[in-house]
């Protein structure tokens, strides 16, 4: 009896499949050249009464340029709102300060660009303890300013975030050279919050020459950190031999520099054995670029010496990477690949938001759950509800 239900149901899947009218793309399109369609894009993603003189672009804009870190926070909430107005607002202020940006690369060149470094590994692998020395390194020892930004997942449950870095780096968030700023993911996609890429140009029109990027190491951050990052670092606690067992080796193909952490007292020899494995792990691996070898380092938070050499291993590849002009290059593709994105997560924002869409996506998810259409033809049915096709 199940097996003919299911013959039944398969029958039926062929008949919806098959004897539903074509989409093409003439139809498509003219679809979405309805009025209807544009004015809900523009109700949703532009303010039109907005411009480049709006009080508080020019306020947040000459306030960034001081170096101001009040107007630096403001700003960071606005290019991560949701908010039209305020997401109107947050596009001219970047561009603003891109302008900016721009000038100063082109009288100082590569040398003039913040370094962008991307910080990842396991929940309790010690990222903020690491990030802390290595901020207060950069800071005194090389005299110069780092930006932090935090990455706190967002609990999908009660909504909340604990955002609790800052009581781990409270040292470094008293630093006057220093600036933290965390963020909820608010349920982002492998955990990369909106808005990053955007804060990272403003902490570069801030002055600060150095933006370090903590992700919350759930896998698909790591891919989405790396599109916008200079240098990847990938952080891994001693282990007793399984360590990479629980690594993914697409997060070790983007790793630049891979460093050891906790790598002293009765975990050194432990440290000493994960980094021979990380070692030899690297070698059948393709590098991700020509310039540059990974290399595997161990460090620890109570001994300042290993964390120089992480800056100093950090700052050869910077330097390797603005001579050979990949650094450039890199750039100019992430680039490409965050405007791509944004179009993606703005034309997914703007389906969900389609009334006929609204109105029937329960009813369509109930009948995926319950087995009785296919995923991909929920999806279709979707869309023709967006595309407003019978």
């Amino acid at each position: 009896m199940r097996l003919y239900q299911l013959y039944i149901q398969s029958r039926t899947f062929a008949t919806l499949k098959y004897n539903r009218p074509t989409i093409t793309t003439d139809l498509l399109m003219k679809k979405l050249t309805y009025a209807d369609q544009k004015d809900e894009y523009k109700k949703l993603f532009y303010d039109k009464t907005v411009t480049k003189d709006d009080p508080l672009v020019r306020k947040l804009a000459d306030g960034i340029v001081k170096g101001d870190r009040s107007a630096l926070a403001r700003a960071i909430t606005l290019v991560s709102s949701k908010h039209v107005t305020k997401r109107t607002q947050g596009n001219f202020l970047v561009n603003e300060i891109l302008k900016n940006e721009r000038k100063k690369f082109l009288k100082d060149g590569e040398k003039s660009l913040i370094f962008r470094i991307a910080i990842s590994g396991a929940p309790g692998v010690g990222k903020s303890t690491f990030i802390e020395a290595l901020g207060n390194d950069l800071t005194k020892n090389a005299n110069l300013k780092v930006a932090v930004l935090t990455v706190d997942p967002t609990s999908a449950i009660s909504g909340g975030s604990v955002l609790g870095d800052l009581t781990r780096m409270q040292n470094l968030s008293r630093n006057p050279m220093a600036y933290i700023r965390q963020s909820p993911t608010s349920g982002s996609l492998g955990g990369v919050t909106r808005g990053l890429h955007e804060s990272i140009i403003l902490c570069e029109g801030a002055g600060y020459n150095v933006v370090i990027i903590e992700t919350v190491g759930v896998g698909q951050s790591e891919v989405a950190v790396a599109d916008m990052c200079d240098l990847f670092c990938l952080l891994v606690a001693p282990s007793q031999g399984d360590e990479l067992q629980g690594i993914k080796r697409g997060i070790m193909e983007q790793s630049d520099i891979v460093v050891i952490t906790k790598s002293d007292g009765a975990l050194e020899g432990p440290s000493r054995i994960t980094a021979a494995e990380h070692i030899s792990a690297l070698k059948f691996m393709k590098p991700k670029t020509d310039i540059w070898k990974p290399k595997v380092l161990r460090s620890s938070v109570h001994n300042p010496e290993t964390i120089k050499k992480v800056r100093e291993a950090m700052y050869e590849f910077r330097d390797i990477s603005i001579k050979t002009g990949y650094m450039t290059i890199k750039r100019d593709e992430q680039l490409l690949t965050w405007m791509w994105n944004h179009v993606k997560d703005e034309i997914v924002f703007l389906f969900k938001k389609h009334p006929d869409v609204m109105r029937d996506a329960k009813e369509i998810e109930m009948r995926v759950k319950q087995h009785d259409i296919t995923p991909g033809f929920g999806a279709e049915m979707l869309l023709r509800k967006f595309f407003g096709i019978e």
